[in-house]
């Protein structure tokens, strides 16, 4: 449990955010990690958004929630619906791979206000999703 003064994994410098490598160039790769900030928003996934549009037109982004993602802070979850609509032209799909039922519900329940194609894998699933964000 976290004490008051105590630093975080990302205030410490540690990438709650990270690029996955190895997927075609037209597509941005993102896997959670541990607690997940506003910071981690600004730091990671923004720029590479940006870039991803700046190169490509629209984005097509691989979302990965597995099993070493914990939470989104609440400054993480704002950032996180600035980054959908405030680039909502921007989008062109996203998969979210995870295993949570929160995560999963979610992203069902408020799905239809993402302004592109949104489909949810499981965890077994990612070759799947991989394939299906690329084509």
């Amino acid at each position: 449990m976290r004490g008051w003064g105590r630093r975080t994994p990302t205030q410490r410098g540690v990438i709650m955010l990270k690029l996955i490598e190895g997927l075609p160039d037209n597509v941005l790769g993102i896997e959670a990690v541990g607690d997940i900030t506003a910071a981690d928003y600004h730091g990671i996934l923004e720029p590479a958004v940006d870039a991803m549009i700046e190169r490509h037109g629209k984005v097509r982004m691989l979302y990965v929630l597995g099993v070493d993602f914990e939470k989104f802070t609440i400054g993480a979850m704002w950032e996180d619906s600035k980054v959908g609509l405030g680039r909502i032209r921007d989008w062109e799909r996203c998969a979210v791979v995870s295993d949570s039922t929160l995560i999963v519900d979610s992203v069902k329940a408020i799905g239809w206000m993402f302004p592109a194609e949104l489909k949810v894998f499981s965890d077994a699933e990612i070759d799947d999703a991989k394939r299906w964000i690329a084509s």
